[in-house]
């Protein structure tokens, strides 16, 4: 198995960063962001908007998911990478706390990778079907 925390390499740094969120290991998540990370979730997304620096981006968007949903996992499986830019083909699986209703939608993330870590963050997905699982 290969050991993504000790590499470098854009879309190790990537791969590293969708394993912690996946084991809920926020301080391994935290590692792969840059101090003056910028990450964007998207306009219409529950929790749309810019947030910056490690501990803001898992406070704002990781630790939320936690609260509004059961097993929030974004599964990645296509990875395009050019340089410092990784865009990464995957989806949202989990179920809203509120409603019962479970989510499976595709998203694509753009991550800008530089040093070794994540400097810049984008998500693109269909909003509407997150928000329709948040509705009964």
């Amino acid at each position: 198995m290969t050991d993504f925390s000790a590499s470098t390499a854009p879309a190790d740094v990537v791969r590293h960063q969708y394993l912690a969120s996946a084991a809920g290991d926020l301080e391994a998540l935290r590692a792969t962001l840059a101090p003056d990370v910028e990450w964007t979730e998207m306009a219409g997304f529950p929790l749309a908007g810019t947030y910056r620096t490690p501990d803001g981006v898992t406070s704002n968007v990781m630790e939320q998911l936690g609260k509004e949903w059961d097993g929030w996992t974004a599964h990645d499986d296509t990875y395009v990478v050019d340089g410092e830019n990784v865009v990464v083909l995957a989806r949202y699986t989990a179920a809203n706390k509120a409603t019962g209703k479970n989510i499976d939608v595709r998203v694509a993330h753009h991550f800008v990778v530089r040093g070794g870590l994540i400097v810049r963050f984008e998500q693109f997905v269909d909003t509407a079907l997150v928000r329709d699982a948040m509705t009964d």
